[in-house]
């Protein structure tokens, strides 16, 4: 099992990073549903989810856009729900 820490390290201090750019990421969203609802925008915006996933994914080159597709799906979906309900707050205050 000691062979295996390095690379636990390494796994780590990656999830270290994306953790804290996910943070970032809710952050942005958190804006975003504010000026949707302020503007009467809807939450979620297919054609942008769309661009957002294959972009996402034509980013991770052929070997790995087919999960990164599947991972970038479950993110933004996980994003229009708390979008949606941020807005579904403003609108009840």
């Amino acid at each position: 099992m000691q062979m295996l820490q390095p690379y636990r390290d390494r796994i780590d201090a990656l999830d270290d990073r994306i953790v804290a750019l996910l943070v970032e990421r809710l952050a942005v969203i958190r804006e975003v549903a504010a000026l949707k609802s302020r503007e009467g925008i809807p939450a979620v915006l297919e054609e942008r989810v769309r661009q957002v996933i294959e972009r996402a994914a034509g980013n991770a080159g052929p070997a790995d856009a087919e999960l990164v597709r599947e991972l970038y799906t479950l993110l933004v979906t996980i994003c229009c729900d708390l979008e949606e309900r941020i807005m579904e707050r403003e609108r009840a205050a």
